[in-house]
């Protein structure tokens, strides 16, 4: 895991590095904008990936965007970087099934 993905910072930390209120940052949670983690105290936790995320949240609603077209945006952005991600395996296997002589569970080595 990157240090960016961890969640440490807290809410107040946040909303001074984004320029958001707390009760804006609250609000992108309930639209399902952003996901912080909680700790047994309940306190939300973010992280610096969190933090871009915010600020470019408040950039697209800033631009006119309403919270519902930037979750569709955000979940198609998701979409698309783990069907890359898959076409990456695919493609890596594929190179060491011909560099290695590897062949798929479904070849037979008697055809």
């Amino acid at each position: 895991m990157s240090y960016k993905d961890k969640k440490v910072i807290s809410i107040g930390v946040v909303s001074e590095l984004t320029g958001l209120s707390e009760r804006q940052i609250r609000y992108y949670e309930e639209r399902q904008l952003i996901h912080p983690d909680r700790t047994k105290g309940r306190t939300r936790m973010y992280s610096f990936s969190d933090v871009e995320l915010l600020v470019e949240i408040a950039n697209k609603i800033e631009d006119g965007l309403q919270t519902y077209e930037i979750r569709k945006i955000n979940e198609s952005q998701k979409e698309q970087k783990t069907i890359s991600k898959e076409k990456l395996r695919e493609e890596i296997r594929g190179q060491l099934n011909v560099r290695f002589g590897l062949m798929n569970r479904n070849e037979s080595k008697f055809k």
